[in-house]
């Protein structure tokens, strides 16, 4: 069993969950922009369904750059803020074992209690700074006062560029992207984007998307939490950005709810062998998908996430079952 309450929620200190009835809301239409996304996804420059020729983990492009990043990332609220040496020690052991098995991206923010600070320092302590792909985020309002957090949050993580910033639930979004836009102008950040974690922000989100030039867009979406295929995932392939999920296990809900239940035997048919699998394969079958970002402070749960980026993934008659299986938990 994987992390009750980690899967990389952005939003985790704010705690939200959509109802029963707007769960599923839109799932039709989504079916028909998937279908449609992935039948036309060889004329997409932006959409990437590479499978690793060695059987390892599995790639996608950053649209418009010939860069990769693994599918699977490290999410850290809540899991990287630690108050002793003992869980510093559990921590240096999953950012090891999750650059072993082939992980580059890690998603954090100033929000997440020292998490910064404890990032930079396993990273320096691992001589890992310039391996791995470091994102964070902006959350707070007025010009100012964004540019000194960045300031900070570059400080703490010790990477110059950092890899990506982003505006962290759309708090002040056009002042902190104007921020972004500067840093991106001036070299010290690589790429820019926005970060939501709730489905009733999708309406605003989809605005800015469609408005604002975007590197990376994140979100949240699982088989259990479908809704971003409606819109948000087809929008971002035709914008040609790059897409990070977040909550893929629904802030431990998924492993609450799954308690008592078997996996099903089909889950075998693409390579899955647990509930954790089961939720972040089916989020990779869909072609926009660059990463997702689950997160913990296990081990042996790293392993477990990262196996999800290898193998077969679920085709669309399969991933029809599992939202179908997702409504009746």
């Amino acid at each position: 069993m994987n992390d009750p309450a980690a899967d990389g929620d952005e939003n985790a200190h704010f705690g939200n969950r959509s109802d029963a009835a707007s769960r599923h809301a839109g799932v039709d239409a989504g079916r028909r922009s998937f279908c449609k996304l992935l039948a036309g996804s060889l004329l997409i420059p932006h959409v990437n369904l590479s499978v690793a020729a060695d059987g390892g983990m599995m790639h996608r492009r950053i649209p418009g750059t010939q860069e990769t990043l693994p599918v699977v990332g490290l999410g850290t609220s809540d899991e990287f803020e630690v108050p002793n040496e003992a869980d510093l020690d559990a921590l240096r052991m999953v950012l090891h074992r999750f650059h072993e098995l082939g992980g580059t991206l890690v998603d954090t923010a100033p929000i997440y209690g020292n998490a910064e600070s404890v990032i930079g320092g396993l990273l320096a302590d691992l001589e890992l700074t310039d391996d791995l792909f470091v994102a964070t985020k902006v959350r707070t309002s007025g010009r100012e006062a964004g540019l000194e957090q960045m300031e900070r949050s570059q400080e703490l993580l010790g990477k110059r560029p950092l890899d990506l910033m982003q505006v962290h639930s759309l708090v002040d979004w056009r002042t902190q992207l104007r921020n972004l836009r500067q840093w991106k102008e001036e070299g010290r950040v690589r790429y820019i984007g926005v970060t939501h974690s709730r489905t009733s922000a999708f309406e605003e989100l989809e605005k800015v998307m469609r408005s604002e030039p975007l590197d990376f867009v994140q979100f949240n979406y699982s088989f259990t939490e479908p809704e971003a295929e409606a819109r948000l995932l087809p929008l971002a392939a035709e914008r040609g950005m790059a897409v990070m999920v977040n909550r893929p296990f629904e802030n431990g809900a998924l492993f609450r709810a799954v308690r008592d239940r078997q996996l099903p035997e089909w889950a075998a048919d693409f390579d899955c062998e647990s509930w954790a699998q089961f939720s972040l394969k089916y989020i990779l079958a869909h072609p926009a998908v660059t990463c997702v970002i689950p997160a913990t402070s296990n081990p042996k749960h790293v392993a477990d996430n990262m196996g999800a980026g290898t193998g077969r993934l679920p085709d669309e008659h399969t991933r029809q079952r599992m939202r179908e299986l997702g409504a009746s938990l």
